[in-house]
């Protein structure tokens, strides 16, 4: 994957510690999130965002950028998680959860005003000691999606969607002064 100078910079240090010292992220301020699981394909790996998920280890999102970029910039805003939009871009990319039995704790975006599933929920991100948490519930990975990236979801569910591997993470919150906007491909 290719990262910005201080973007690998923060995860090295954040590999260094076993405690993130990282500065703490507040209501509109723009982060990047690593997965972190000591001894995995996906230890310190960016989150990116592609066909309306979240992935880790995507060859490319294959978004429109104001700079080159593999990974995704957030922001929360009212509870809500948004993908940092591009400075061409009007409508914003916000993130879901869907926490039925039939979402399996499936995590995506939507665009602009496009309606949200019947079970959808935006509101109930939180930043947790520099952990990305949605409801107090952190994040898995699973193998085997897009391009052999795996996908992202939300803990609390063995197969989400029947997949094997899955593995629980510690989505890692690294704030960034120099956030790089994107249009994510729907």
């Amino acid at each position: 994957m290719h990262f910005t100078t201080a973007f690998l910079t923060s995860a090295a240090a954040l590999t260094a510690s076993a405690l993130p010292q990282t500065t703490p992220v507040s209501e509109g301020t723009a982060f990047g999130v690593i997965t972190i699981r000591s001894g995995s394909e996906i230890q310190n790996s960016g989150v990116q965002a592609a066909r309306s998920s979240l992935l880790v280890n995507a060859q490319s999102q294959n978004a429109s950028c104001d700079a080159d970029s593999n990974f995704a910039t957030f922001y929360i805003k009212d509870e809500e998680l948004h993908l940092y939009e591009s400075k061409t871009s009007a409508r914003p990319q916000t993130i879901f959860v869907d926490r039925s039995g039939m979402g399996m704790g499936k995590i995506g975006y939507v665009t602009g005003a496009e309606p949200l599933g019947k079970n959808w929920e935006t509101k109930g991100w939180t930043v947790d000691n520099n952990e990305l948490k949605f409801k107090e519930t952190g994040i898995q990975a699973c193998p085997g999606s897009i391009d052999g990236a795996w996908s992202v979801w939300l803990q609390g569910v063995d197969k989400p969607a029947y997949l094997e591997g899955c593995v629980g993470v510690t989505g890692s919150v690294i704030k960034t002064d120099s956030p790089i906007g994107c249009w994510y491909t729907e």
